[in-house]
């Protein structure tokens, strides 16, 4: 499809815009349509979060129709003039959505659309980018609820994946699952990494970790992992972890678990008594962004013994906070930290403990994985990956298609 002529100051109505040949105007304007119903999700919404805010300080000639709920038609128009919201109510997962987002996207003469998820309706008319984050589904199906969406996870990334002109992931380790799972050409798939989410990126004052300290009453060295809690993470193995580390003689160490829907998951809280831990082990549930940032800085090491990320930013996140960092050698972690964190096997808890043991008792490796963290948190951008993505846009609306 052509792009189209650059509009004035604020875009005009869906769909209204005059569309003209790349040959016959030197001033162009790309129209990108993104799917951004899942902005305040964890893990994509964070990455739908940081694509559309730089977007958004880029200057460039295209604009964008952001499809999101009605609740959130006030943060695209503050993005600027070049956003427009295309509201739907359609949800998640449903047969609605299949039919609604590609009629909305149609009705938006979208030039591109961009699938953040690996959602894409067969249905979707104009050439597409879909962005397939993990595997996860397809390397641990017992995860799903049942049968029905196992099968369905399956069909819909196939299908994502063989519609879209281009596929973006976030790792290397990510892009040799989905051409290896999903039979399509590694030529497809652009690795475009993550980066540090700017909630994050200013250090907390000491009043601030003050308060924090205060109100959780934490006047004892202390652990911490933060994610969520579904079994992939291996919090169970981090727990068995803690209580080798408690049997050594770790003194007041404490071990702090911020992840939400706890209720889901009591084998947790079992296994913490089990272990005789219940006055050592505090589940925090959420926490706000603000008081995360704290306890990172606070933390005497960060452990994110994880089986399986597409990414994964709380180490990312750790680091840049000058936390210590213990984490798997497995699936894209051992990319994303380098050479910046102790990596151990996730599935053996005694190794866990070690290496927990190592960073709180040897202060030169404690030094030495601190300034190699910060050191490692520069090497990514959301402003350099986002520059890309809108590469791969104006490539797939000329017609590039790779494999």
């Amino acid at each position: 499809m052509a792009p189209r002529v650059a509009a004035p100051a604020r875009p005009a109505a869906v769909g209204r815009s005059p569309r003209i040949t790349l040959e016959s105007s030197p001033e162009i304007r790309l129209r990108i349509v993104i799917d951004a119903r899942k902005l305040h999700d964890y893990g994509i919404g964070t990455y739908v979060r940081n694509l559309v805010r730089q977007l958004a300080r880029q200057c460039g000639d295209e604009s964008y129709g952001l499809v999101c709920r009605p609740a959130d038609e006030a943060f695209v128009r503050a993005l600027g003039p070049r956003f427009e919201p295309i509201v739907a109510r359609a949800g998640h997962y449903s047969a609605t959505e299949q039919v609604v987002i590609p009629w909305l996207v149609q009705q938006a003469r979208a030039d591109v659309f961009h699938a953040p998820h690996y959602v894409l309706s067969p249905l979707t008319r104009c050439p597409s980018v879909v962005t397939i984050h993990d595997c996860i589904h397809l390397r641990f199906p017992q995860y799903l609820p049942n049968r029905a969406a196992v099968e369905y996870a399956k069909w819909m990334m196939r299908s994502a994946a063989h519609k879209a002109k281009r596929i973006l992931t976030v790792s290397q380790a990510s892009k040799d699952d989905i051409t290896s799972y999903l039979d399509v050409p590694a030529a497809k798939v652009d690795v475009i990494y993550n980066a540090l989410d700017e909630r994050l990126a200013n250090a907390p004052t000491e009043e601030d970790i003050a308060r924090v300290r205060e109100r959780f009453l934490l006047n004892a060295p202390f652990v911490l992992y933060a994610g969520n809690i579904k079994p992939h993470k291996n919090v169970d193995r981090l727990i068995q972890a803690f209580a080798e580390v408690r049997a050594r003689g770790a003194g007041d160490l404490k071990l702090l678990i911020i992840g939400d829907e706890l209720s889901k998951y009591p084998n947790l809280r079992r296994l913490v008594h089990r272990h005789h831990l219940h006055p050592h082990v505090r589940f925090l549930g959420f926490v706000p962004d603000e008081t995360l940032a704290a306890l990172y800085r606070m933390a005497a090491v960060f452990v994110f013994p994880s089986l399986y990320e597409g990414f994964g930013l709380p180490p990312l996140e750790a680091m840049a906070a000058g936390a210590p960092v213990v984490t798997s050698n497995v699936s894209s972690l051992p990319e994303v930290v380098g050479d910046a964190a102790l990596l151990i096997d996730p599935l053996n808890p005694i190794a866990i403990a070690e290496a927990i043991l190592r960073v709180l008792t040897d202060a030169p490796l404690r030094a030495d994985l601190i300034r190699r963290g910060h050191e490692r948190v520069k090497a990514f951008s959301w402003e350099r990956s986002v520059a890309r993505v809108r590469e791969i846009y104006a490539d797939v609306a000329r017609g590039g298609v790779r494999g």
